[in-house]
């Protein structure tokens, strides 16, 4: 045996990129379809997510810094990353995109959408850019007991990937209590549905930013959705927000 050989079974153990290929695709694809949401289990290891969580005080690595009280979305704070984005990020992005590619072009089509969107995220983003979207939109999330984030949508600008991935990093019950992912679901001429996705340190959830397709009894009809996080009780809580799609 080589040792590139001995050194890969760990490398794929850590590598985020492979951790993104080795999860069960045509599962979370189901879940989308049927939820609009999916759990991604065990995409960050507990070392990744603190060293990601550990960049937070650092305003080298963001481009702004935004307090939600200030605004009404809610209580907490969120930095957005600058280019360069840390190494983490740069492989999840385009990794998890090539995943969701498929999905979000099927759904534009059976909403009647004429958009379609490139294989390769580098290819997207060049669309985003040319457009006047050149600001990058991965942003990092702390909230403290208390906190909360309203429920809402990350559009950004004309050109939005309609779906989008939360990574949390913290642990629930040692390092903060509450602070759970909340999807609503407004139907026409139906009550709002909710979804409570629970999560463990490192789990991420994979979600629509805006709408879905749902199969009804008279054809395909849209859903709007729109995402938040229920209060802290206790402790700090920090998340990583994959979006896919620049910002002007």
């Amino acid at each position: 045996m080589t040792a590139t050989a001995r050194k890969s079974p760990h490398k794929s153990a850590t590598d985020p990129a492979a951790r993104v290929d080795a999860l069960d695709w045509p599962q979370i694809t189901g879940e989308l379809d049927t939820q609009g949401c999916a759990l991604l289990k065990g995409l960050l290891t507990p070392d990744q997510c603190r060293a990601v969580a550990a960049l937070y005080p650092h305003d080298a690595n963001f481009r702004s810094r935004i307090v939600m009280g200030r605004h009404g979305f809610g209580r907490g704070e969120y930095k957005y990353f600058s280019y360069p984005l840390p190494d983490l990020i740069v492989q999840l992005r385009p990794t998890l995109y090539a995943h969701l590619q498929g999905v979000a072009n099927r759904w534009n089509e059976a909403m009647g959408i004429d958009i379609r969107y490139p294989a390769e995220h580098a290819a997207f983003l060049k669309r985003c850019h040319e457009a006047g979207q050149a600001r990058p939109t991965p942003l990092l999330l702390q909230y403290e007991a208390g906190d909360f984030n309203c429920l809402h949508q990350d559009l950004y600008g004309e050109h939005v990937f309609p779906l989008q991935v939360a990574i949390l990093l913290s642990e629930p019950g040692r390092d903060f209590t509450g602070g759970e992912f909340v999807l609503t679901e407004q139907r026409p001429r139906m009550q709002s549905r909710a979804e409570v996705v629970p999560l463990a340190q490192g789990d991420a959830v994979a979600f629509a930013v805006h709408h879905r397709p749902v199969q009804g009894t008279r054809g395909t009809y849209r859903v709007n959705l729109r995402h938040g996080v229920s209060q802290v009780r206790s402790g700090q809580r920090h998340t990583l927000g994959v979006i896919f799609h620049d910002a002007k």
